[in-house]
């Protein structure tokens, strides 16, 4: 026999749905944009039925809120504003498009669109371009990495300091002096010096020795 051919069972919720555009923008100073117009397309090869829901029902006229979609076709909603005041400016409203086969009640898919009312058309096509214009700027910007800061250590790295040679050769100059008393010296008698000069060159001595052993 031959098997007839099943169409595949559609999970509740996961159908994806196609509606343009998917916000909707009120200004209340312009009345042309009062009313929208929602497209919902239908690119299967059944037949759809559509709800439209909303956060917010008492500020709008939806013509049509319920309705079908024949496959491969689309059919538009209008929504009106009805509600236009100071104290909606900002607020974000949304509309839910759900949709379910014809011979069902199940919802095989939605779709949220965000809706806001705006003061002014212009106000508004001056920030956009603002934004715009930043968006460019910072597009156009070429950025490098930055090398991480690391410490000055060209002293370091070129060893001791002159001043510190210097004072550890006159240091060890004056140990190998003789000290006051030796009578059997070739150096001059002035050159000799005492225990106490030879203690403080010695201490000398070691504090430029820490310092070196430390650079």
């Amino acid at each position: 026999m031959q098997q007839q051919k099943r169409q595949p069972e559609l999970v509740e919720g996961n159908l994806p749905v196609f509606v343009f555009p998917t916000e909707l923008i009120f200004y209340a100073d312009d009345q042309s944009t009062h009313k929208q117009v929602l497209t919902l397309y239908n690119p299967y090869e059944f037949a759809l039925k559509f709800k439209v829901l909303c956060t917010s029902p008492n500020k709008y006229v939806v013509v049509d809120a319920a309705g079908a979609v024949k496959p491969q076709c689309c059919v538009d909603i209008v929504i009106r504003h009805k509600d236009v005041r100071a104290s909606h400016f900002g607020v974000i409203d949304k509309f839910r498009l759900q949709v379910s086969e014809q011979s069902h009640r199940k919802a095989l898919g939605r779709k949220e669109v965000i809706a806001m009312l705006l003061p002014s058309a212009k106000e508004q096509q001056q920030k956009d371009e603002e934004e715009k214009r930043m968006k460019e700027h910072f597009a156009e910007s070429v950025f490098f990495e930055q090398a991480p800061s690391q410490p000055d250590t060209r002293n370091s790295s070129s060893g001791p300091s002159l001043l510190m040679v210097f004072l550890g050769m006159v240091c060890i100059a004056a140990l190998m002096m003789p000290t006051l008393g030796e009578m059997e010296s070739m150096v001059p008698l002035y050159l000799h010096l005492s225990v106490n000069q030879k203690l403080v060159a010695a201490y000398v001595l070691g504090l430029v020795t820490m310092v070196v052993l430390r650079t």
